[in-house]
């Protein structure tokens, strides 16, 4: 499973409601779950930033502040 997709899954949100908030297609948020696609620079900030991480956190698989 992926950092995205578990942070997703964490706070009980649909693909549907990352790409929502990211302003990413969610056919799009699946392609990257599944490995499919690049995840481009302007992508990473908009999905970090909607999860509330920082980019290292959510793509270098560090631990958010949330969780301790």
């Amino acid at each position: 499973m992926t950092r995205i997709k578990a942070e997703r899954l964490r706070r009980n949100w649909s693909q549907f409601e990352l790409a929502k908030r990211a302003n990413i297609t969610q056919a799009d948020i699946c392609k990257i779950e599944h490995g499919k696609i690049y995840v481009y620079p302007n992508w990473r900030k908009r999905l970090a930033k909607a999860l509330g991480m920082s980019e290292i956190e959510l793509f270098e698989g560090r631990k958010s502040v949330i969780d301790g």
